[in-house]
């Protein structure tokens, strides 16, 4: 399944003007409040009319201004959870699933309406009001009502933007199960770097109504370009690993690009791949070897661009580690101080790794 976005579409001032495409998994739409990535949401769910373009779901045409297409929105199976939930409050949890059910053009069995029920963690609340539901529960019954519609699509907008960090966490164990187990092709929209570097298999970023950059969260990653100006886009790298070992010391030892990394425990198997994301500012350089730290961490590398150009006091790094792109975040005086260049040897302390619990493949 691929979707084919282009779009232009003024509103005010302000002018869309993307083209992008996506397919299975999850791809982020990454960007500053007031990039646009709302109204390309609305767009491709069928939400609002754009001006000009075209949208096409494994090339069958919802929007072409040129030819005169336009499909509603029930008419293009495409399922949308927004930030809000915008459950019924009149409703059971069980009603508002089947809501969903019941406005699908194409029904699924009853069967699937059992899956989705357990892949959700649904069952126990069937009965109950949306009033009497957490942030994260809500949320999980808006994305239930989604999968009912037998989606060909689903769009996030900012789904988690309204929950504290303990509901995030509740929430996200089913955002990573629902990639996992299923191939509807997701957009995801978001301004918030953890939410990128835990879900997404591709970023789309968006600035000022244009696409800034594409590619895969690995790579856009490492991009030191996309560090500075406008765009502040992620601070930190992401990875995939895996686990090789686990000590009696509450540690997890993974495997990445020929390199090792130790982290606290990850209760999986050995052999389990996971996704890494390690703050710039939590790797610290050096040009020789340091034996005698506490950092459990320390990675030969090779300083493989340089940029110190901005107006602050920060200079961004890029490491190569193996085939692997690093970022380290230190002080212009440091680059002076250690005579840093492309091409030199040097060591990446890593003090502090974070870990995302899915299968990024």
């Amino acid at each position: 399944m691929s979707v084919e976005v282009r779009l232009r579409h003024a509103q005010g001032d302000f002018l869309l003007d993307v083209e992008f495409q996506f397919g299975a998994g999850v791809t982020a739409l990454f960007g500053p409040s007031g990039a646009g990535k709302s109204t390309i949401i609305n767009a491709i769910a069928g939400l609002i009319r754009p001006d000009e373009g075209r949208i096409r779901l494994d090339g069958i045409p919802l929007f072409d201004s040129t030819q005169g297409t336009w499909l509603s929105a029930h008419q293009r199976r495409i399922g949308v959870v927004f930030q809000d939930a915008r459950l019924l409050p009149h409703l059971s949890v069980r009603n508002n699933l089947l809501f969903g059910w019941r406005r699908a053009r194409e029904k699924v069995g009853a069967g699937e309406i059992d899956h989705v029920i357990a892949l959700l963690g649904l069952d126990t609340m069937l009965e109950r009001k949306p009033r009497t539901l957490s942030g994260g529960e809500r949320s999980r019954v808006a994305l239930g009502r989604a999968l009912l519609m037998n989606p060909r699509l689903l769009l996030f907008d900012e789904p988690l933007a309204a929950l504290d960090a303990a509901r995030k966490a509740e929430i996200f164990p089913y955002l990573e199960r629902l990639h996992d187990e299923t191939n509807i092709p997701m957009l995801y929209v978001s301004h918030l770097v953890d939410e990128v570097a835990r879900l997404a298999d591709r970023v789309v970023l968006i600035r000022a109504g244009r696409v800034r950059a594409e590619g895969s969260v690995f790579d856009i990653t490492s991009r030191l370009d996309l560090l500075t100006g406008a765009d502040r886009l992620v601070p930190s790298t992401v990875l995939d690993a895996t686990i090789i070992g686990h000590d009696g010391s509450g540690l997890t030892e993974l495997s990445f690009s020929g390199q090792r990394l130790i982290v606290p425990k990850i209760p999986r198997a050995i052999g389990a791949h996971v996704r890494v994301r390690i703050d710039a500012q939590d790797v610290m350089l050096a040009l020789v070897e340091p034996r005698h730290v506490s950092a459990n961490n320390v990675l030969a590398a090779t300083v493989a661009e340089l940029r110190a150009d901005g107006p602050g006091a920060e200079a961004d790094i890029q490491l190569a580690i193996g085939e692997a792109k690093m970022i380290a975040r230190v002080t212009k005086r440091s680059v002076q101080r250690l005579a840093l260049a492309p091409g030199m040897r040097v060591f990446a302390v890593i003090k502090s790794v974070t870990v995302g619990g899915r299968d990024p493949h």
